[in-house]
């Protein structure tokens, strides 16, 4: 059956719509990421691979998987559990957690990291703490996996819960009347009802993770081979006129963004329904 866009519609029109979006992807997002394979191989293969191979940007490639291998499952407990918390009970501060899960969208990511600084910083009350312990936060790879859990923790939770409210209570409370208990009920009744939602969830805030910049920019120190993710790395070799390394490493997290996009695509493509109540 023909959608009603179609019959109404003059051919034209819809020609014009689609040459403008095809237009508009192609120029803001295809033709930079051509550069950006193009500006890290201007030089060839061998230079490419020369200037992924070095130290500090094996450092940084190091740090940016351990920061997202904490930082992700962090996130995806506090997903399961704020979701699980939101879902299926009554609470006084309920809207407000909802809230809150949202800050990080609408907080700048240097801001955040600037509050970290203010927190845990030298000149700090806390900050003072940690050091008369003999414990480095700021400038630190646990100053850098605290920054990314601020900006990534609402992925998970923001895919389960609309995911968890459509498919309601009616399966965990006819599980407990039969005699499970709450974990036996969480992993044979919730978790597969959720598990294609919270894998998307936990995608999506691995590439956040991965790709932040600006929180982590405020509170690394920018210590070269220490405290440069990927994306600190980039702007450093950026800076000091190596545009081929900049390129180099940059291709790195576009590769990581392109196998999100193809992962994402994949999920809603079998699993839609779970994706569409997951929004």
């Amino acid at each position: 059956m023909k959608s009603k866009s179609n019959i109404t519609e003059p051919f034209l029109i819809r020609v014009f719509l689609i040459v403008i979006a095809i237009g508009f992807i192609g120029v803001f997002v295809a033709l930079p990421v051509a550069v950006i394979f193009i500006e890290a191989l201007a030089k060839g293969i061998g230079a490419y691979f020369n200037e992924l191979n070095n130290d500090n940007a094996k450092a940084a490639i190091k740090l940016t998987v351990l920061v997202a291998a904490i930082s992700v499952p962090c996130n995806m407990v506090f997903g399961l559990a704020a979701s699980w918390a939101i879902t299926k009970f009554e609470f006084f501060g309920k809207r407000l957690l909802i809230t809150l899960i949202d800050l990080p969208f609408s907080v700048s990511p240097v801001i955040a990291g600037l509050i970290y600084v203010l927190l845990l910083g030298a000149n700090s009350v806390m900050g003072k703490w940690l050091d008369a312990h003999n414990m480095q936060v700021i400038f630190a790879v646990p100053g850098l996996v605290i920054a990314t859990i601020f900006v990534t923790f609402p992925f998970v939770a923001r895919e389960l819960i609309p995911l968890m409210e459509e498919q309601g209570t009616e399966e965990e409370e006819a599980a407990i009347m039969l005699g499970a208990n709450g974990w036996q009920t969480f992993w044979n009744v919730t978790l597969p009802n959720i598990k294609w939602g919270l894998f998307y969830g936990v995608l999506l805030s691995n590439a956040r993770a991965m790709g932040e910049f600006g929180a982590v920019s405020v509170i690394s120190g920018h210590i070269e081979g220490v405290t440069n993710t990927l994306p600190l790395h980039v702007e450093s070799l950026y800076n000091g006129y190596n545009f081929v390394g900049a390129f180099a490493v940059a291709s790195l997290l576009t590769v990581l963004a392109v196998f999100t996009l193809i992962l994402k695509m994949i999920i809603e493509y079998y699993y839609p329904h779970e994706i569409k109540a997951a929004r």
